[in-house]
């Protein structure tokens, strides 16, 4: 009897049973004839549904939350966030080199995860991913750190820097009110990240003090894939040419046993179900993909009626997997994906995690493939 409570009071049924009678917003049907409309989001744009026109939000059992998360109380938008890059204030060093600096501040908010579902996050610049940071190889980096918040906090950044640059506990870590300067060069180039190093390490993550940290390949230093470079070079004709997006995999413990209730990327659960992410068919799409998600040993990516190639970190130029659907990263693994839908039907297609319990508890989406962008 014991053992039988213990699961029906399981952690996925108090969160979408419980926590969905509580606030009347979360998992059910969606009915079939609800609005459809496109928002524009700068360089890129989503389409807004209820429900898409041929019942793809019947898949997985209906297992999707009803309703959207306030994105002006949250103060960020998982749509503007797929394109939104931190390229820091730009000047010249003595040497001509070039200094990118950024701020961060860390602060305590409470964020909507899901709808009708709040969550006391640990933030950098009151947003869950953090700021990306978009930078070239080479650079000089500089991060003036604030820490607002209520506890001990660092940055740690993936990539090539000095011990006392580390943002670790005796080298960059502050408390709350003081403030740190990172200092280091751009290196390698790939897809990277930056996280909270302060103990619980798992609670601080986990909390949402994490983001991502991109470093372009500078062209004259890979002469022999020079064109490949330019592609992935920030404000390139080459770049241009792509429709790039981050999508930082996440997911929240809204009860603090150590396991996970809702999953998603870019924060909100089920957010590109219902607003789905515009692709124009004849542009390929690059997008750089970062796990964070703690408790959980592995994540993973699948795109449905397509495969892509995968550069693992994003330190090659060359792929590390080649026409693969499916790809799975260890927490802070990370990698580039890159495909096209230039053979394909326009119309909805799914991307998920292909651990289906985490699609069902917000990791899943789509994207809506157009002939030119609305």
């Amino acid at each position: 009897m014991r053992a039988w409570l213990r699961e029906s009071l399981s952690r996925r049924s108090l969160l979408w049973g419980g926590a969905a009678a509580a606030s009347g917003s979360m998992l059910g049907s969606i009915a079939a004839g609800s609005r459809t409309s496109h928002e524009n989001h700068g360089d890129h744009s989503v389409v807004t549904t209820d429900a898409t026109p041929d019942g793809s939000h019947s898949a997985h059992g209906n297992m999707i939350t009803v309703g959207d998360v306030d994105a002006t109380r949250n103060g960020f938008d998982p749509s503007s966030l797929l394109t939104d890059w931190d390229t820091g204030i730009v000047s010249a060093l003595p040497d001509g080199r070039t200094l990118r600096t950024f701020e961060i501040i860390g602060e305590d908010k409470e964020i909507e995860i899901a709808p009708g579902i709040l969550f006391p996050a640990w933030t950098y610049n009151g947003r869950v991913p953090g700021p990306s940071l978009r930078v070239t190889e080479g650079d000089r980096v500089r991060i003036v750190f604030h820490n607002n918040g209520s506890h001990r906090h660092s940055i740690h950044f993936h990539g090539i820097h000095s011990a006392r640059m580390d943002g670790i506990p005796g080298a960059g870590e502050i408390g709350p009110g003081e403030e740190f300067t990172y200092e280091f060069d751009a290196l390698p180039f790939g897809c990277h990240l930056y996280h909270c190093h302060s103990l619980p390490l798992k609670r601080h993550i986990h909390k949402g003090m994490y983001g991502a940290f991109v470093i372009d390949p500078d062209p004259t230093r890979h002469p022999e894939l020079a064109e490949v470079a330019r592609s992935r070079l920030l404000g390139t004709p080459e770049n241009q040419g792509w429709q790039e997006f981050v999508m930082v995999m996440n997911a929240f413990d809204t009860n603090f046993d150590g396991e996970n209730e809702v999953y998603a990327v870019n924060t909100v659960a089920h957010h590109y179900a219902k607003h789905p992410i515009t692709v124009v068919r004849g542009k390929p799409v690059r997008i750089y993909l970062v796990n964070v998600v703690e408790f959980d040993p592995i994540n993973s990516l699948h795109l449905h009626g397509n495969f892509f190639d995968y550069y693992d970190h994003g330190t090659t130029l060359t792929p590390t997997l080649r026409t693969v659907d499916t790809v799975m990263q260890c927490q802070a693994q990370r990698g580039i994906v890159e495909f096209a839908y230039r053979d394909h039907e326009t119309g909805l297609y799914m991307f998920h995690a292909h651990q289906s319990e985490f699609t069902e508890l917000g990791w899943m989406g789509m994207f809506d493939v157009v002939e030119a962008a609305a």
